[in-house]
């Protein structure tokens, strides 16, 4: 006498294992293309900086795309890209900004232009124009490039004791391109984009 079901002892067994198909990666630039791409809100404002892949990851999802691109091309199975140097996004973003700019040496060396406030050779440190022992302060308004020599000389005395003056009042920077400085080093081809000077550039 047969049981019910018999002979189809598979029946409601789980069937063989299938991995998931991998999806095909993205282009990857090359070590001789750019490594950092300008990324422009929908509205064409500078929002940040971001790695070629990623911004070729966007383009590719139709999240963005290329408004300046380098000679340099990638390969894929199934696509080639410029690299982009600079994409915009296909929809506004809101993103809120700091009221100032972060203050860091660099960008104290890149406001005042690589160069001493007080001699004009080139600048290897920062100075408080008023000595922080005397109550001044770690801001904008009070910091500047200065060369070793004159930071040494200069020590912990003022403007006024020395006969030195300043060739102008140092100042918080203000623009686009100053929220990117603290990245990495402007790419001259995202100049039109920025707004950016030459001091800010070098």
């Amino acid at each position: 006498m047969s049981r019910a079901g018999s002979g189809s002892s598979s029946a409601g067994q789980p069937g063989p294992r299938r991995d998931p198909v991998p999806l095909p990666l993205p282009p990857v630039p090359g070590r001789g293309t750019t490594a950092a791409t300008l990324l422009l809100n929908a509205t064409y404002e500078p929002l940040c900086v971001v790695s070629s892949r990623r911004a070729i990851v966007l383009v590719l999802a139709d999240k963005a795309v290329s408004v300046d691109c380098a000679a340099e091309v990638v390969h894929a199975e199934t696509v080639s890209l410029p690299v982009p140097v600079v994409v915009r996004l296909t929809r506004y973003v809101r993103v809120p900004y700091p009221a100032q700019v972060p203050l860091s040496r660099r960008a104290v060396f890149t406001r005042d232009g690589q160069t001493c406030v007080y001699c004009g050779s080139s600048a290897t440190s920062i100075d408080h124009v008023v000595p922080r022992s005397r109550g001044g302060t770690h801001t904008w308004d009070n910091v500047v490039a200065a060369c070793r020599r004159c930071n040494h000389t200069k020590a912990d005395r003022s403007l006024a004791e020395l006969g030195w003056k300043l060739p102008h009042p140092p100042r918080a920077p203000t623009g686009a391109a100053w929220r990117l400085l603290g990245h990495r080093t402007v790419d001259p081809r995202w100049g039109e984009w920025l707004g950016i000077t030459d001091s800010v550039s070098a």
